[in-house]
C-alpha cells in the first residue's frame, strides 16, 4: 500500500513563483526557493523562463526517459500542492498564491452563491457540455492577478505569458520554443511563462506506460533541449510540472447504491481528492470505510482546513463555502466517478502518491 504524501508548503511550485516575484521586485506572501534566489541574485539575468511541461513528474521523467536533457539538468524535486491537478497547480505558478488563497482548487468546483458544480476551465456544469452561465462562473468569483499581469502593471519590466489557452498562442511545442526564442531576442529584463499541456493528455488517454506517454517526454525534451542549445547567457530556463501521473482505476459510486443514498448530490473537487455534501453522516462513515478504506483516507471539512490540506496564508472569502463535508484522499490507484459516463481516464493525478506529488525542479544557463 502506497503511505500519503503530504504537499510541503515550504518548498512547493507556489515557493517557485514567489522566488520569480521576489526577483521581479513584487511582493509576494511565501517563502521563496533558496537554489532558484542563488542563481538568480548571483547570475542576474536579464530574461527568467519557466516552461511547464503540465503532468512531467519526477518520479516518471526519471523513469521514462532517464538520460535526457531534462531528466541530467534536474537539480532536486520538489512538491506540487494538494490536490495534485492542472487547476490548482498551474493556478499557484501563475500566481504565487495557495491553492485556499486563489481558490481554485480543483476540475470541479461547488459554487454556494449559484449552487452548481462547475468545471473551472471549461465553465459547463459538471460533466455535461451545458453552460453553467453566459458569464464565466470561475472568473467571476475568483478572479486573480497573474505575476506576468503584475509585472506588467509595474511598468519596469516585460511579463510575457505564452500558451494556447491564453496569451500568446501555440499549438505545437516546437512553436512553443521559437515563439520564446522570439521574445527572448528583445532587449527589455523580461519573464516568461510558457505552458504546454502534454504529457498530461496524452497519459490520460494512453497511460503512464505506454509507448505514447514515451513519445510525448521525448517531444518535450527534444524541444527543452533546442531552446537551451540557442539561448544566450543572460538567460535562465526553467523547467517544471504542475504534478505527476498514475495509472489509475475508476470507482463508480453509482454501482454502490447503499453509499450513494448518504449523499446529498454530486461530488467534486477531483476524483484522487473528492469532496462530499453528506445527509446521513453515520451511515456514510460506516459505507465509506466498507468500500473504500483501502485505497482512500478520509477527513472532515474541518480536519482538511486544520491540517492546511490546501496551503497556508489568508484564505479567500469563498474558500470554506466551496467545500463539502467529508473528504476523500486517494493513496492507491483508485478514484471516484459518479456516474456510469463520467470522466473515465487510464492515468489520472490529484492524489497523494510519490509519483502524482514530486516534481522536477530543472534549472538550465550557460
Amino acid at each position: 500500500m502506497n503511505k500519503i504524501v503530504m504537499p510541503d508548503y515550504n518548498d512547493s511550485i507556489v515557493n517557485l513563483a514567489c522566488s520569480i516575484r521576489k526577483y521581479f521586485e513584487l511582493d509576494y506572501c511565501h517563502n521563496t526557493i533558496q537554489d532558484i534566489d542563488d542563481i538568480l541574485e548571483g547570475k542576474k539575468p536579464r530574461n527568467v523562463v519557466i516552461v511547464l511541461y503540465d503532468g512531467m513528474g519526477y518520479n516518471l521523467l526519471n523513469r521514462i526517459i532517464p538520460d535526457s536533457f531534462l531528466a541530467k539538468h534536474c537539480l532536486r524535486s520538489f512538491s506540487s500542492v494538494a490536490p495534485s491537478t492542472t487547476t490548482a497547480s498551474t493556478t499557484s505558478i501563475i500566481t504565487g498564491l495557495m491553492p485556499k488563497e486563489h481558490g481554485w482548487l480543483g476540475w470541479d468546483l461547488y459554487f454556494s452563491e449559484e449552487d452548481k458544480i462547475v468545471t473551472m476551465f471549461t465553465n459547463n456544469l459538471k460533466d455535461t457540455q451545458t453552460p453553467a452561465a453566459d458569464y464565466n462562473v470561475a472568473k467571476k468569483y475568483y478572479n486573480y492577478k497573474s505575476i506576468v499581469g503584475a509585472i506588467n502593471d509595474a511598468g519596469k519590466y516585460k511579463g510575457v505569458f505564452v500558451s494556447k489557452y491564453g496569451g500568446i498562442h501555440f499549438e505545437e511545442p516546437e512553436e512553443m520554443v521559437e515563439i520564446v526564442k522570439k521574445e527572448l531576442a528583445t532587449p527589455e529584463k523580461k519573464y516568461i511563462y510558457a505552458y504546454y499541456n502534454d504529457p498530461d493528455m496524452t497519459m490520460h488517454e494512453y497511460g503512464t506506460d505506454s509507448p505514447e506517454a514515451k513519445e510525448a517526454f521525448e517531444r518535450v525534451n527534444a524541444c527543452a533541449e533546442k531552446l537551451c542549445n540557442e539561448i544566450d547567457d543572460d538567460t535562465v530556463v526553467i523547467f517544471v510540472a504542475d504534478h505527476g501521473h498514475l495509472n489509475n482505476q475508476g470507482v463508480c459510486i453509482a454501482d454502490y447504491p447503499d453509499f450513494d443514498a448518504t449523499l446529498a448530490g454530486d461530488v467534486w473537487i477531483e476524483g484522487r481528492l473528492c469532496s462530499f455534501r453528506v445527509k446521513d453522516e453515520e451511515k456514510f462513515k460506516e459505507l465509506f470505510n466498507k468500500y473504500f478504506s483501502n485505497d482512500f483516507e478520509l477527513h472532515t471539512k474541518q480536519e482538511v482546513i486544520d491540517m492546511n490540506l490546501f496551503g497556508i496564508g489568508e484564505e479567500h472569502p469563498l474558500f470554506r463555502s466551496s467545500l463539502g463535508d467529508y473528504f476523500a484522499l486517494a493513496f492507491s490507484n483508485k478514484y471516484f466517478r459518479y456516474r456510469p459516463y463520467s470522466t473515465n481516464l487510464k492515468s489520472m493525478h490529484a492524489g497523494f502518491t510519490e509519483d502524482e506529488m514530486r516534481i522536477p525542479l530543472i534549472v538550465y544557463h550557460k
